[in-house]
């Protein structure tokens, strides 16, 4: 596990499977307190869904494209809610880590970290 400084944020990066895991909770609480809520909104998004699911079609052998569909046809409804847990659990997804504890959080491969710091 390493810190790096990031706008006088410092945010977690963790090394799995060879591929740098960046902290988006840390990212967040440089504009919120509620992390989870900002994570949650960004993930909900139809944008952020089809680039998730792209990112994982491309990245991830066992990603459950039929689960994704779901989600996609549902994204913007006002009903729609997701989380990086619900994500992972229901598609299989490897971008994500979601981690609970004193060092946890939520984790996102680089790629979709830099992302939704954009």
């Amino acid at each position: 596990m390493a810190k790096i400084k990031v706008i006088n944020t410092e945010i977690t990066v963790v090394l799995i499977n060879d591929n740098d895991y960046i902290s988006i909770t840390d990212i967040a609480k440089h504009k919120t307190d509620d992390t989870s809520a900002t994570i949650g909104n960004w993930m909900r998004n139809r944008n952020t869904l089809e680039f998730l699911g792209l990112w994982e079609t491309l990245y991830n052998p066992s990603f459950k494209p039929l689960e994704f569909e779901g989600f996609k046809k549902e994204a913007g409804l006002n009903a729609f809610t997701m989380s990086p847990q619900k994500w992972i659990n229901a598609t299989d997804a490897v971008g994500f880590i979601s981690k609970s504890g004193r060092y946890g959080g939520t984790f996102a491969h680089k790629d979709i970290a830099f992302k939704f710091a954009s």
